[in-house]
């Protein structure tokens, strides 16, 4: 049966013609747009596209901030018969934008007018470019470069010269198989891949994830992901489509700050059901909340803490769980809702039902605190080469920890580096297989059969299928460090769960290639040991001040080793013995970090690789060495490791 993005398109519009589909902030309130309202334009746009000369396999790239024309302009491109290569706009000309727009074939170009410069400067390098249509207004337009009002003019000319039949003749052709997008990966691993997706991946995925979460035509959703996410793309829109659901975008600033600000408010105006987040925003917000309970005074934060003990022991890990005699806690959990966590829930528009949290994996702390203000924040697991969800936490189940149950249809095991099936509680790589399975990676044939096997998915992850069916992720199956013994062992839970227990760690990356100790690279969080180091009277520049730093960050390491407050949650053996505190942060700009917050393990252990030697002499080994003295506090530009990233 033929079911591709403009099949479930139509359905839509033809099951909910006056719900409203699409929300926008213009002229200082949200504009509805309905079902029908949208079809409208996407023909107008599409008809454009088709007048353009844009024929059926071309690829088109959506360079914008999310907005109405985002969507708009994706399923525009479908009528037209062409491919999306959605990009981020946190790319930049001189490196990952120019190889997707090249590597992608791409021949035209919807892009807004804030990101319009960085097209300008590398148009000339892209000799299949055929066409830019501008979404904003500009005082001047350069070769090449249409006003996106001129398209739906020309879509207008169109429609009125043509039958629809002729029209539609194109979008009606397009089948199951046929390519629907190129998404880029920025992954943990040094190029990026174009995870090839088709129109049945995505209606697939769609019918899947929506086996997990009950939504219905009432729903909204504010998507303050970037659309070209996957994770936003098939969860924040499409799902919501099929449902005959809202879907509002994040005002857009005039900077990227300015935006980030604009979202607090968006929620308060947009009052939405349920949101999409990643570890990093989701611990913005806990900030936020923490401080504005400690602006009310002490009184007010020993309330808070309170109500949060009690209602994170009655709501335990599970809902799986028998409550026992924790039903007896129930009518407190009731007082501190209503005098407390309501006005909580308030900052988020009052009918915020809960979180769901892709990318990273979730640290199970965070996720206590937010069932405890009354919004659970549920984790889920999937991969853009997955379209991308594969299992979710939900209302219905759920237990804190794990990723959930598996959508349905799909088929998992669990297998070792062979490739062999492990029992279920065994620990190994996660392998899928299912319609929402890649249809292989863009102009990589290599790539593609060393990730998809018979029909299989590897994914690179690793983890396990519990006994109560709820699928665990620990990390990535291919960045497992080996020791001298040849043990294997996931970094990512350690490395997480330093960052979290420590207000002194900021980042952190454990390194060890089968070596007989394990090493770690520390961002330190400079504001707090300085504010540590005030308190006790020291100055940060000192020899003093320098000392008692790294002192303290040897004593935070210390809390989960024998003695400490965290002993035993990991074997003691897979812990750093020694450290090297960097000077600068992992970030997206010197791509150390990627689109998803994840660290590229590679880029960093080859930036770092004369101080990851360091570490392993016997100078290197101790905490106050000279390297370690003159990094803790310098500023982080300008060094030897940053001239060593270039």
């Amino acid at each position: 049966m033929k079911k591709t993005i403009i099949d479930l398109f139509e359905s839509s519009v033809q099951k909910y013609p006056q719900n409203t589909f699409l929300l926008e902030k213009s002229d200082g309130m949200f504009r509805p747009s309905t079902y029908s309202d949208v079809h409208k334009q996407v023909y107008r746009l599409g008809a454009g596209l088709q007048a353009l000369g844009v024929k059926k396999g071309d690829t088109m790239a959506l360079l914008s901030e999310g907005r109405n024309l985002w969507i708009i302009g994706e399923l525009a491109m479908f009528y037209a018969g062409a491919i999306n290569v959605p990009l981020s706009i946190k790319l930049e000309e001189s490196n990952d934008l120019f190889f997707r727009l090249q590597h992608g074939d791409v021949k035209y170009i919807m892009v807004s007018g804030t990101q319009l410069k960085k097209i300008r400067l590398i148009k000339d390098r892209l000799p299949l470019l055929e066409r830019i249509i501008v979404l904003d207004a500009q005082e001047r337009y350069e070769d090449k470069e249409t006003y996106v009002d001129e398209v739906l003019a020309m879509g207008d000319d169109f429609l009125a010269t043509h039958s629809m039949q002729e029209f539609l003749a194109v979008g009606q052709s397009i089948c199951n198989d046929d390519y629907a997008t190129i998404t880029y990966t920025s992954g943990t691993t040094a190029d990026p891949k174009g995870v090839v997706l088709t129109h049945r991946n995505y209606t697939a995925n769609v019918e899947q994830a929506c086996t997990l979460v009950n939504i219905d035509q009432t729903w909204r959703t504010l998507i303050i992901l970037p659309l070209d996410h996957c994770f936003a793309h098939v969860v924040g829109f499409y799902i919501m489509m099929s449902k005959g659901a809202t879907v509002a975008t994040v005002q857009v600033g005039r900077t990227p700050m300015e935006s980030l600000k604009n979202i607090p408010i968006n929620i308060r105006e947009v009052k939405p059901h349920f949101i999409l987040s990643v570890p990093a925003l989701a611990k913005t917000f806990k900030k936020n909340i923490e401080q504005g309970i400690r602006a009310k005074g002490p009184g007010a934060v020993r309330l808070f803490n309170w109500g949060m003990k009690v209602k994170q022991l009655y709501y335990g890990d599970s809902n799986l769980d028998f409550k026992g005699w924790r039903y007896a806690l129930k009518p407190l959990v009731c007082l501190f809702d209503k005098i407390l966590f309501s006005k909580v829930r308030e900052n988020f528009g009052g009918e915020l039902k809960f979180f769901i949290g892709g990318g990273a994996l979730l640290d199970k702390d965070l996720q206590k605190f937010y069932v405890g203000i009354g919004i659970p924040m549920y984790q889920g697991y999937g991969l853009s080469e997955a379209t991308p969800v594969i299992s979710s936490n939900g209302p219905e189940l759920y237990r804190f920890g794990s990723s959930g149950k598996l959508v349905k249809p799909i088929e998992l095991k669990i297998c070792d580096t062979d490739g062999k099936e492990l029992p279920t509680g065994e620990m190994g790589e996660i392998v899928v297989k299912g319609e929402n399975v890649m249809a292989g990676y863009w102009k990589n044939p290599e790539s593609t059969a060393d990730t998809v096997r018979d029909g299989y998915l590897y994914t690179g992850d690793l983890g396990y299928m519990s006994k109560e069916g709820l699928l665990y992720v620990k990390g990535r199956f291919k960045s497992l460090l080996i020791s001298s013994d040849g043990e294997k062992y996931s970094p990512e839970g350690i490395e997480e769960a330093l960052v979290e227990k420590s207000p002194y760690i900021d980042q952190v990356m454990l390194y060890n290639n089968q070596c007989a100790t394990t090493t770690a690279l520390i961002v330190p969080n400079r504001d707090a040991l300085r504010r540590h180091l005030k308190e006790k009277g020291l100055k940060a520049e000192s020899a003093e001040g320098r000392t008692a730093a790294l002192l303290l960050i040897e004593s935070e390491l210390a809390r989960f080793k024998k003695g400490g407050e965290f002993q035993g949650m990991f074997p003691e053996r897979w812990l750093p013995s020694s450290f090297a505190v960097l000077a600068e942060p992992f970030t997206e700009q010197n791509q150390m970090i990627n689109s998803t917050m994840k660290m590229v393990r590679p880029k960093i252990e080859k930036a770092y690789k004369e101080r990851i030697d360091y570490i392993y002499t016997s100078e290197g080994k101790q905490t106050l060495n000279q390297q370690n003295m003159d990094s803790v506090f310098r500023i982080p530009y300008g060094n030897k490791q940053t001239d060593n990233m270039q």
